[in-house]
């Protein structure tokens, strides 16, 4: 028996001095230069978060990520970042200027209080978000995080851009400088370049009336395509390697899917015959006119009515270019829910252009951003460069999910863990995932063994 015992101890002393060689992990650079990374982009790049810059948020952006996983294969020095000395921090709301978004405790019109996105700090005042947004940050640079949100990509190449931006302005070396100017002041020898958002961005989150989207012809900062390759060529400069990342469709952010198209709930027949007899003049007027809009509510969930200035209606006509939205077409999430649910805003009252998209302007989002991805995978082809597939992720989120570290990712507001409180840019969580996707994409390109990150040591959207 003593023999059999010795035996054992034997064998687990000799288990437990085994090293596991097979699963040790060495990082290595592979075939590119990671001693001086600058990220270029827009506010995806900058780390806007919750609607609003702030520190935290940049210190968790996909970019910084990428930076520290970067020094373990050569990266130097520190990835400067051009912060914004608040955790509240400052973005825009149309012209106004607001602090973050935090989930917080709401009560609604009918006096029903909920978990909702609130602001940070509701009494800050516009003078003092001016000044944070305004004191300038110039004298820290160069800097290694240059995304700037906002920015289409003719912007990054525009002289005095930061006279037009003051999230670019604060850390512009001078009036004239544009953003490609402060990225090559680091001389990179490897970049990354996630642009072309905003380019569709700006007018889908508008409601197709705020913007207009970039014409994928034209000349350098004027023409998506010369844009694009004008960033490149100058990035090559200095850079001997890069990732590059496509444009994920609108459909993939709950900005644009949060909100039915049919929250219109009916459970009073009174209610209900009211309504169809206030629209029957209105349904007499397109039949004697032979168009085939037709407004009609019945118990239980309903299309809401909506504003569409783009109906085909004879001018001249007394008739108003209303009707009932299509399951195919997408409400936004800035429409105003008490409204919604007090003021019959949806029924009675139309709901404004500016919180739908139609058919039409779904469609015009959707070919340029095929169009604005078929050029970006070009260019990542034709300079050899890194490609993130972000529209193919993002989908993968939105159909199913994404599991990763123990976490899964989808697209829902606020409980998805991709996306933040705004619903549009990421959580710190989300940007972990990101920087996880170029990380694949790199090592695979310049055969690099970068180490991906834990996304689980990253946060979420933080609950109450």
């Amino acid at each position: 028996m003593k023999y059999r015992i010795l035996f054992f101890i034997l064998v687990f002393a000799g288990f437990w001095s085994c090293k596991p060689e097979l699963n040790e992990f060495v990082a290595s650079k592979g075939s590119a230069d990671f001693s001086v990374y600058v990220a270029s982009g827009n506010s995806l790049t900058a780390g806007y978060t919750d609607g609003a810059l702030y520190q935290s948020a940049q210190e968790n952006s996909y970019a910084a990520i990428l930076a520290k996983q970067l020094e373990k294969v050569g990266r130097q020095g520190t990835f400067n970042i051009p912060f914004i000395s608040s955790e509240d921090g400052v973005g825009t709301r149309g012209s106004t200027l607001v602090t973050k978004m935090k989930m917080g405790f709401s009560t609604d019109c009918l006096g029903v209080t909920s978990l909702a996105p609130v602001l940070s700090n509701p009494s800050a005042s516009q003078q003092e978000l001016f000044q944070l947004l305004g004191t300038p940050v110039a004298a820290n640079g160069p800097f290694h995080n240059v995304g700037v949100p906002g920015a289409k990509v003719g912007h990054l190449l525009a002289p005095g851009y930061g006279q037009l931006n003051p999230f670019f302005g604060r850390f512009a070396s001078s009036s004239t400088a544009s953003v490609i100017e402060e990225a090559l002041a680091t001389q990179p020898t490897f970049f990354t370049l996630w642009i072309g958002n905003n380019d569709v961005l700006g007018y889908a989150t508008s409601g197709g009336i705020g913007d207009v989207i970039t014409p994928v012809e034209g000349s350098p900062g004027l023409g998506f395509a010369a844009s694009y390759e004008a960033l490149i060529q100058s990035f090559k400069t200095t850079a001997t390697a890069g990732a590059v990342a496509n444009i994920p469709d609108i459909v993939s952010a709950p900005f644009f899917t949060t909100v039915p198209y049919n929250p219109i709930v009916l459970t009073d027949t009174m209610q209900v015959n009211a309504l169809n007899a206030a629209y029957a003049q209105y349904n007499g007027g397109m039949e004697s006119i032979g168009k085939p809009y037709r407004i009609s509510f019945a118990l239980g969930q309903n299309p809401m009515v909506i504003e569409d200035p783009g109906m085909d209606i004879p001018e001249g006509m007394p008739l108003p270019k209303i009707r009932q939205m299509k399951s195919t077409e997408l409400a936004l999430l800035t429409i105003p829910q008490d409204a919604l649910k007090c003021q019959q805003m949806g029924s009675v009252v139309p709901v404004p252009n500016q919180y739908i998209l139609t058919e039409s302007e779904i469609a015009a989002v959707n070919q340029a951003t095929e169009a604005y991805n078929q050029i970006i995978a070009a260019a990542a082809e034709t300079h050899n460069l890194a490609f993130v597939d972000a529209n193919a992720y993002m989908k993968m989120a939105a159909n199913g999910g994404i599991k990763m570290d123990g976490v899964t990712f989808t697209n829902a507001f606020v409980t998805g863990n991709i996306f933040s409180t705004d619903g549009v840019h990421l959580s710190p969580q989300g940007n972990a995932l990101v920087a996880n996707y170029f990380i694949d994409a790199i090592n695979s390109k310049y055969s690099a063994s970068i180490p991906k990150v834990n996304v689980s040591e990253y946060r979420a959207v933080i609950l109450p």
